[in-house]
């Protein structure tokens, strides 16, 4: 990689490390679209650059989410007891997810899919800030179960933590917002493990990746990310108790607003209209 390339995707690990602590995401929604930019400007095939784009940031997560996780866990803001009720069917979502269903689509049907998918749902209920039924609770143990298995499932095919899709739903449950941010940390990690894990195996062998590659990750891009994400991951969980519900709602809802933006571009340009 060029030394610009090198310093983007370090800026981009720090914000994406920030962002993790603050909001809850695992951070690779954020660094999808600056990484596709990277991965053009090193000449990588067309067919595999989004795939290895959204590979690579889940695969940060493991790092990034960990430090989000230590963080929040010392000052007691996770419910580790909702956690550990959506984390199999994560599991599980994300394996079939990572795996089969992320290899079958083409680049820009999974550029538009991760555009409208944000701009029509996440964004628009964040910056609403719409306000839960009174009396609404958390659904039992099978219900959590295929929510984490439907939830993960789609945030394999977007290369983000699970926050986007996890945090409304538990805010929708009545969860209150702090801890559905802080707890949606805990859920990045299984998150992203099974993910991490279905990519490779669903890609292992494709001609067209680079060298350096292990199936879609690209490793010299979590390096470059993971050296700083990892301290300012803190960071943003610091920020994030500092912050009422409603200005993190804002935040939440702008920033995936923009990032849609731009990913429905990639998209449209792909699409040749």
């Amino acid at each position: 990689m060029f030394l610009n390339d090198i310093l983007m995707l370090m800026l981009c690990g720090a914000i994406s490390g920030f962002l993790a602590g603050l909001l809850g995401i695992g951070g690779g929604m954020v660094l999808v679209p600056f990484m596709i930019l990277v991965f053009n400007h090193l000449g990588f095939s067309s067919e595999v650059i989004v795939h290895m784009a959204i590979a690579t940031g889940m695969a940060t997560i493991l790092f990034t989410t960990s430090s989000a996780i230590w963080a929040h866990h010392k000052h007691g803001s996770i419910d580790w007891k909702l956690v550990a009720a959506l984390s199999p069917g994560m599991v599980f979502g994300g394996l079939v997810g990572g795996s089969e269903l992320f290899e079958a689509l083409k680049t820009s049907w999974l550029s538009l899919f991760f555009a409208i998918f944000f701009i029509v749902y996440t964004s628009i209920q964040m910056l609403l800030n719409k306000k839960p039924q009174p009396g609404r609770e958390l659904p039992g143990s099978l219900g959590l179960f295929s929510f984490g298995a439907f939830a993960d499932a789609l945030a394999s095919l977007v290369g983000a933590g699970g926050a986007f899709i996890t945090v409304p739903f538990m805010l929708w449950c009545n969860v209150k917002p702090h801890t559905a941010m802080a707890s949606s940390s805990g859920l990045g990690l299984p998150i992203a493990a099974a993910a991490t894990l279905g990519y490779m195996y669903g890609s292992w062998g494709n001609p067209n990746l680079p060298a350096g590659s292990l199936g879609f990750v690209y490793l010299p891009a979590v390096a470059c990310i993971v050296v700083v994400s990892v301290f300012t991951a803190p960071l943003g969980a610091k920020m994030a108790r500092k912050l009422n519900i409603a200005q993190l709602k804002r935040v939440f809802g702008v920033m995936l607003f923009f990032l849609a933006a731009f990913m429905f571009n990639e998209s449209r340009k792909a699409f040749g209209f």
